[in-house]
């Protein structure tokens, strides 16, 4: 039987998730019930539209030029990708034979036990792993849940060298001290397949996606981090040799 899987949306020139021009494809489902997550519609695993590895890769060969223009390439998001792993490494060796570069923008969430989440990081080329913070009750404060399987994942995609970009989101009140910056640079500062950190400052602009769900946005009125913020914090990974953007 075909590999199957429920996509919510696709971003076809999309430049912020991965290197160069990226198409963009929006899983749905997710485990985790994020505090600030701007994408709230993809939770639903239900929902969105059904689609195949041969028919969504047909999508993809079109923009094969742009890719090569632009050392772009195929990026998995969502939701959480990984829940969709049998289909994704399928999608992303067909990937591979067309070389087309993969990214896949993941919490992190899964278990590196299970040998097809193995098989996914193995074959893809760049992980972009959100890291919500290393303090354990503040990330099930943001997500519901613990920060374990986060960072078993990270040690795994150390140990097999795999390039990793850490994305992690200064959320006022949560992760916008100096201390728990420090303790996330102290945690990757000695992994090599570590190439950057992107810093992402908080915003309020996915809040109308919850209120089109019916559900209650906590974090209503919390505003972005100031720019002196965002710039102590950028500092110390700057003093780990840690680059940053």
């Amino acid at each position: 039987m075909a590999a199957v899987a429920r996509i919510h949306s696709i971003e076809t020139f999309g430049t912020v998730d991965g290197p160069g021009i990226r198409y963009v494809i929006f899983f749905q489902g997710c485990l985790l019930k994020c505090i600030y997550c701007h994408n709230r519609d993809t939770w639903d695993s239900q929902a969105g539209r059904e689609v195949t590895v041969d028919g969504l890769f047909q999508e993809i060969k079109s923009y094969m030029p742009y890719f090569a223009a632009s050392n772009g390439g195929v990026t998995a998001t969502g939701g959480e990708p990984t829940i969709h792993a049998v289909f994704l490494t399928e999608l992303f060796k067909k990937c591979k034979e067309h070389s087309i570069h993969t990214a896949l923008d993941t919490s992190g969430f899964a278990s590196i036990d299970d040998p097809a989440i193995r098989e996914l990081l193995d074959c893809t080329d760049l992980i972009l792993l959100d890291i919500k913070s290393m303090n354990d009750a503040v990330f099930k404060r943001i997500t519901g849940a613990s920060n374990q399987k986060t960072l078993a994942m990270a040690r795994y995609l150390c140990e097999i060298n795999k390039p990793t970009w850490i994305r992690y989101v200064i959320l006022p009140g949560y992760t916008d001290d100096t201390a728990s910056a420090r303790q996330l640079a102290d945690f990757i500062g000695d992994m090599p397949n570590v190439e950057k950190v992107e810093l992402l400052p908080y915003h309020s602009m996915g809040e109308f996606k919850w209120q089109l769900v019916g559900d209650t946005y906590v974090l209503h009125g919390v505003e972005t981090p100031s720019a002196d913020v965002m710039k102590k914090i950028r500092r110390i990974f700057e003093k780990r040799n840690i680059p940053t953007y």
